[in-house]
């Protein structure tokens, strides 16, 4: 009796609280946390070097962290140097070269790193002091040889012809151009031609003038402590010589005073890759920072911002939309980004300035405003759960001479963020009538009505590396012809009569992509037959055409080609497909010019049968083709293809390019002929397709 009567009172007490809970009125937020963060021990040493020790007994591993504290260094026609000589400090030394550095890393089971304004090694405890001096080596006695740099530059160069046609590369380039200018470090672009020039003594002459302990700071973090730490750090880091470091100054970028669109045309795309930005002043650590941050993720900062749930979820325009607040020392930025088709490219740009405006004019609502601030007090919380974050707090603190209880009180400042603070901080930082508006997309289907989000209706064209051109300069001389540019194609490489005598050729390919060696065998022979095999090493993929039917195969499995397929290999099959371009039903179009690789080419749009279309580039000196554009459906989507022809050589009267460098989806290849062979008897069983 006694326990029904305690059951009794427990349920009547939680039924009266439960009727006394107002659930139509949100429940008060506790107060923010106050933040436990473990202390940092520092120490400098004589020639300035400031270290920060936190010592964590979890695992028995020591990470060594040294950062430069060095304004950005303009590199002119040479960029590209700071970046090769942060990779040449990790080759070699006066007393290591690369191999031995490797090895005795290898054989610490260590890492070690390096950057143009950083290094970092991690290993066991055990291995600490070794480590260390190993760094030290490495910091005090670089020493940079031509080879090295000659592969680092070969490196440089594969990677930029990956870029050249990726979209969202070329976007990435020309938005800096455009907020900072080619004469700010933050906006001037590697190029094949400002690789090609830098030098090894500018690679000496930055680690030499930058790398100086009173502009580093080291974090020491570990099964370590300051004791031990101040011992090995003087031992190895205490005869490295002070040295005054040179400031650079800059003129500081400005957001635009009225809109203005730029448009990166690039032919054959099927979607634009939209940034709406501009610089903007805002300082690491400083009052509105925080603000910013709480501001962005309600705008566009994750997959709950407003930018996405408009543009992908509402208006199903894309995959994804978002936007960043980046503050920065010397200038930050605003950017809003994303990723549609053609038809709605304008559309996009409509919304995101919608979204850029209601932020600014409209409160957030209290839902969106805790999820923002509980995204970040989440962040910040499994952040204190590596040691590395107590050092880098650390280190921020001196280097951006923030409040000594910064990082303490940062869930009680985010928390004390309300909707009053978002809205006067997106009035100061959110700027939709000040942001240069980008596309990189097909001008012909977006030029149009990119116009209406620049004053006046005009619009900045372009190049890749973020060269501006007129489109209106390179007009095409009167009277010419995509019929005329084909027929100096023709006579540039050989002329008909020996064109026509060409009944086979075989063509043999060689590069190397993400370390995968790869050939490729082309065989053709008159009328049409066609063969070719790419070989990865780990697997091959076969394509064959008889002149009427055809068939690819790879990984065991084999499919027959047909539809759009088979028209397109038909074409391809073809030898000197130019030759017979009215037989094969391709209309051809001259639509304009364009510099290609720094030279000037015509375009000339071909059109198939079936409607589709390809752009081939003709160089206006040498009449040769150096670029071909050809947009392929494919299961996961449209995909544009270029390949850039170069290294034309003569075979039996008829030049035939050596070297090609081909986009794919997994970034671009150098394919370079290992042998080149016209008219060698191909019998017809090589083209059965069984």
């Amino acid at each position: 009796m006694k326990k029904a009567l305690i059951l009794f009172l427990i349920l009547f007490v939680s039924a009266a609280s439960f009727a006394q809970l107002d659930r139509s009125k949100r429940p008060q937020a506790s107060a923010a946390p106050e933040v436990k963060i473990g202390e940092a021990e520092s120490f400098v040493l004589k020639n300035g070097l400031k270290v920060f020790v936190v010592e964590n007994r979890k695992l028995p591993r020591v990470t060594f962290s040294l950062v430069l504290d060095i304004d950005p260094v303009l590199e002119g026609k040479e960029a590209g140097y700071v970046n090769a000589a942060g990779q040449l400090l990790r080759t070699g030394t006066k007393s290591r070269n690369k191999e031995k550095l490797d090895q005795e890393i290898d054989f610490l089971g260590a890492a070690l790193s390096t950057s143009p304004t950083s290094i970092t090694a991690s290993g066991l405890e055990k291995h600490k002091d070794k480590l260390l001096e190993i760094m030290s080596d490495i910091i005090l006695n670089s020493d940079f040889k031509q080879e090295e740099l000659d592969r680092i530059k070969k490196q440089t160069l594969s990677g930029l012809a990956t870029t050249k046609d990726d979209p969202n590369a070329i976007a990435q380039r020309v938005q800096a151009v455009l907020m900072y200018g080619k004469d700010h470090p933050y906006g001037e672009p590697e190029t094949d031609e400002t690789v090609k020039l830098f030098t090894l003594d500018q690679c000496k002459k930055y680690y030499e003038t930058y790398f100086k302990p009173n502009v580093a700071y080291l974090a020491v973090v570990g099964d370590i402590n300051k004791s031990k730490a101040k011992a090995l750090v003087e031992k190895y880091l205490g005869k490295w010589e002070k040295k005054d470091v040179p400031k650079n100054v800059y003129q500081t970028p400005k957001a635009p005073v009225v809109n203005k669109a730029a448009l990166v045309d690039r032919a054959n795309s099927v979607q634009s890759v939209i940034a709406v930005c501009y610089p903007l002043e805002l300082q690491i650590g400083s009052q509105d920072a925080l603000k910013a941050s709480v501001t962005n993720l309600i705008l566009g900062g994750s997959a709950t911002g407003r930018l996405f749930m408009n543009l992908r979820e509402s208006k199903a325009y894309t995959y994804g939309a978002y936007s960043n607040i980046n503050p920065d020392q010397l200038i930050g930025s605003f950017g809003a980004f994303t990723q549609v088709r053609n038809s709605v490219t304008d559309s996009a740009i409509t919304e995101i300035f919608n979204e850029m405006k209601k932020i600014r004019n409209e409160k957030a609502d209290e839902a969106e405003l805790d999820k923002a601030k509980n995204y970040l007090t989440g962040n910040f919380i499994r952040s204190l759960e590596m040691p590395e974050t107590v050092a880098r707090f650390a280190i921020n603190t001196a280097r951006y001479s923030l409040p000594k209880d910064y990082y303490k009180n940062y869930l009680r400042n985010l928390s004390a963020i309300t909707a009053d603070d978002v809205q006067e901080t997106a009035k100061k930082y959110i700027k939709p009538n000040n942001a240069y508006v980008l596309v990189v997309g097909n001008g012909e289907e977006v030029a149009k009505n990119l116009t209406k989000f620049s004053l006046g209706g005009k619009i900045d064209y372009y190049d890749p590396f973020g060269e501006k051109y007129d489109p209106n300069v390179k007009k095409v001389p009167a009277g010419l012809t995509a019929e005329i540019v084909i027929d100096k194609y023709v006579q540039a490489l050989g002329g008909k009569e020996n064109l026509l005598k060409v009944i086979d050729q075989t063509v043999k390919l060689a590069g190397s992509m993400q370390g995968m060696n790869i050939t490729i065998t082309m065989i053709r022979k008159a009328p049409n037959k066609f063969y070719q095999l790419v070989d990865f090493g780990v697997g091959q993929q076969k394509t064959i055409f008889d002149g009427i039917k055809g068939k690819t195969s790879a990984m065991g499995q084999e499919q027959e080609l047909t539809g759009a397929q088979l028209e397109a290999i038909k074409i391809e099959a073809a030898i000197n497909a130019f030759l017979k371009y009215d037989e094969l039903g391709i209309k051809t179009e001259l639509s304009g010019m364009e510099t290609i690789n720094n030279k000037d080419a015509y375009k000339v749009t071909l059109t198939a049968a079936s409607g589709r279309k390809s752009i081939n580039y003709y160089d206006v000196q040498s009449e040769l083709l150096v670029r071909q554009v050809t947009t392929s459906d494919t299961p996961q989507g449209s995909f544009t293809s270029t390949i850039d022809f170069d290294d034309y050589k003569e075979v039996k009267g008829v030049k035939i390019a050596h070297k090609l460098v081909q986009s794919t989806p997994m970034g671009a290849i150098e394919l370079k002929a290992s042998s080149v062979e016209v008219n060698s008897g191909v019998p017809d069983s090589t083209f059965e397709v069984k």
